[in-house]
């Protein structure tokens, strides 16, 4: 697993959310960046300030399993922080007026990471031990593993409120969680790719039809994957 602080000396270098101007911004955004720079970059340290919370929670609780059952449930992990550009998008696709406290108010996914884990139990059992977690606020929960999406996508999205102490003051700050296995980021992953460049049919193939079908296949197979490893763990 990428220990905390490479991620988040990596993610630091990345994510430095520079006001830069984007080519798809109207003159009315550009306007808002401007004007609202010196709040849109407090309001990124608030929300890299979570990631780095929960980076480090997660690096806990996979030592802790480690120590306890000898083995690491989580691969790796993954985060990003909204850029101005594709917040301001998002706001303007909910219908609401482009303001810092409409930002705040609706869009929950402003800090974003993916935990990816070997197996489905890993998934489920790293939820269970977030919500023993007292100090943490559940939001929401949107299981598209026992309800994949019609595409086929599969992954466990869980909105937090994990608490943020600042120099005055705590405030209970919103990060979205992806948890989902190797196999599920290696179907998520190329999906990405290939819906940008299946617009239509090819020859006859009927990509979307496809991409479902190799989504229950990837399924099938680590779902054996799973039963080999309970059984190993059992000898």
């Amino acid at each position: 697993m990428t220990s905390a602080a490479q991620l988040l000396s990596e993610q630091d270098h990345r994510d430095t959310w520079s006001l830069t101007i984007g080519k798809d911004m109207s003159d009315e955004d550009i306007e808002f960046v401007r004007e609202a720079g010196a709040k849109l970059r407090e309001l990124s340290q608030r929300y890299r300030a979570a990631l780095r919370e929960m980076v480090v929670r997660f690096e806990i609780l996979d030592q802790d399993l480690n120590l306890r059952k000898d083995r690491t449930p989580i691969h790796h992990v993954e985060s990003r922080v909204k850029t101005p550009e594709s917040i301001i998008e998002k706001i303007g696709r909910y219908g609401k007026e482009r303001t810092l406290e409409n930002i705040e108010k609706y869009i929950m996914d402003i800090a974003g990471i993916r935990v990816i884990c070997s197996y489905i139990s890993d998934v489920y059992n790293l939820f269970d031990l977030l919500q023993r977690q007292d100090d943490l606020e559940i939001v929401t929960v949107k299981d598209y593993i026992a309800n994949p999406k019609p595409n086929g996508y599969r992954s466990l999205h869980v909105i937090v409120r994990i608490p943020v102490y600042f120099l005055d003051s705590k405030q209970m700050v919103p990060v979205e969680i992806q948890l989902r296995t190797v196999a599920m980021d290696f179907w998520a992953s190329l999906e990405h790719d290939l819906k940008y460049k299946a617009k239509r049919e090819i020859e006859g193939i009927d990509s979307y039809g496809e991409l479902k079908d190799c989504s229950r296949i990837i399924e099938d197979v680590e779902a054996r994957m799973q039963i080999l490893a309970r059984a190993l763990d059992s000898e």
